[in-house]
């Protein structure tokens, strides 16, 4: 389905999924803010940007975290670093995790989200595979999908969830802040992982380890 517009309507009924109060989160984001901070500020409609993020046709403040740490961590560092010819580890720039942090949060209420995790679930959005799973070249066009489903779960859908693309065991999730009320997400006191310490640099290449990846030297 990649580079297709939208349909006019939906061809069924999206797949809903409730996160119950009190479900872990897991999120990769600049030291500067609080966690549970959603991010107010846009993408560009064709250059930069996340796959679901906001742009100036549909703005909205967003929040991507994964279920799991692994989910979160490999969602934000792995993208785009290919697998060495020589099967040497993958190299994780330092620049990668400069200032930033893993931070553990918590659903403080339960949140209803749109499930993109099957193909009956993407065919409920008239999508399939390409939408979770495409590249960052293409996230323009995910964008485009993501404002129209949006659109057509409005006022529900408080964030959408799928299979994280750099580990299909997992889920990955964007929170939505206009539909999401006050104080849903809650840090939990003392648990982050800061990357700028020798700590949390450690913990990082120990997580990373598995994938056959680890920070650059």
């Amino acid at each position: 389905m990649a580079n297709t517009r939208p349909p006019r309507v939906l061809p069924g009924t999206p797949a809903k999924v409730t996160l119950p109060p009190g479900t872990p989160l897991y999120r990769l984001h600049s030291a500067r803010r609080p966690g549970t901070a959603f991010n107010p500020v846009p993408a560009h409609c064709l250059y930069g940007g996340g796959r679901f993020d906001a742009t100036r046709c549909d703005p909205y403040g967003y929040l991507y975290a994964g279920l799991t740490a692994e989910a979160a961590v490999c969602e934000s560092l792995l993208r785009s670093v290919p697998f060495e010819a020589d099967g040497a580890p993958r190299l994780v720039p330092r620049a990668a995790v400069r200032g930033r942090r893993l931070s553990y949060l918590r659903l403080a209420t339960g949140l209803e989200l749109v499930s993109l995790v099957t193909g009956r679930d993407l065919a409920g959005v008239a999508q399939d595979s390409w939408l979770v799973q495409a590249e960052a070249a293409e996230y323009p066009f995910t964008r485009d999908w993501g404002h129209w489903i949006r659109e057509h779960t409005d006022p529900w859908a408080q964030g959408f969830l799928w299979p994280s693309k750099r580990e299909p065991g997992d889920r990955a999730l964007v929170l939505f802040g206009d539909r999401c009320p006050p104080e849903a997400i809650g840090q939990l006191p003392g648990r982050h992982v800061d990357f700028d310490t020798a700590e949390g640099r450690e913990w990082l290449n120990a997580l990373l380890e598995p994938y056959r990846a680890g920070l650059a030297p």
